[in-house]
């Protein structure tokens, strides 16, 4: 007769297995996206990269493009996480431009604009897919409003633009960056971009500070 516990202990056992199988496969489907496009992320072709039986991709998610999600999602989560650490301490435009320089940067160099460029792509050939991307992008619009106001807020310019605004077009316009870049693989034109958007910022804090009168 078993001993009391000895199948809560297989249970953990399969669970912990089942953990790791699952982050494998996520981290194999972000290579994939990465390497081979939305096109070439094939069950086997991922389940080859995580050295695992392509019929778990199936057991774990149900399908491919459930599993392309799930790395989507970790993508996001891990950059989500970074972007947060950067702002924290961001008090100036000229402070959250810089900041979007260096993301950006790291974002290329890192291989993570690919996954969401791929995921895009394949939304025009798979039904509902559009729409599950789409979602995705909302929290950024939310993360890109609390770095403006946490910039910005309280100052002149907050009630001139108002921070929702800005966040719809600062990350529809960074996510058009990431893929033009993608596409053209020259980072200079966006970079220079950034740079004007430097200027801007600081022309935005002087326009923004409180003068000083001379005392007579």
């Amino acid at each position: 007769m078993a001993k009391s516990g000895a199948a809560s202990q297989v249970s953990n056992k399969t669970s912990d297995r089942s953990t790791e199988t699952r982050r494998l496969l996520v981290d194999a489907a972000i290579e994939a996206l990465k390497v081979d496009g939305f096109t070439g992320a094939s069950a086997r072709a991922i389940a080859e990269r995580a050295e695992s039986n392509q019929g778990l991709v199936f057991y774990h998610f149900g399908s491919v493009v459930n599993l392309l999600l799930a790395a989507l999602d970790e993508v996001s989560a891990r950059r989500l996480a970074r972007y947060d650490a950067a702002v924290a301490g961001v008090s100036s435009p000229s402070e959250l431009v810089d900041v979007a320089t260096a993301i950006f940067r790291e974002d290329l160099d890192q291989g993570y604009v690919t996954v969401l460029v791929e995921m895009i792509a394949g939304a025009s050939s798979t039904p509902g897919l559009g729409t599950e991307v789409a979602a995705r992008i909302g929290p950024w619009f939310d993360f890109a409003e609390r770095a403006i106001d946490g910039s910005v807020g309280g100052s002149p310019i907050a009630a001139l633009l108002p921070s929702r605004d800005v966040a719809y077009g600062m990350v529809a316009l960074y996510l058009g960056l990431e893929m033009l870049t993608h596409l053209d693989g020259d980072p200079a034109p966006a970079l220079t971009l950034f740079a004007h958007a430097r200027q801007l910022a600081g022309l935005l804090e002087a326009l923004g500070s409180p003068t000083t009168k001379e005392t007579p």
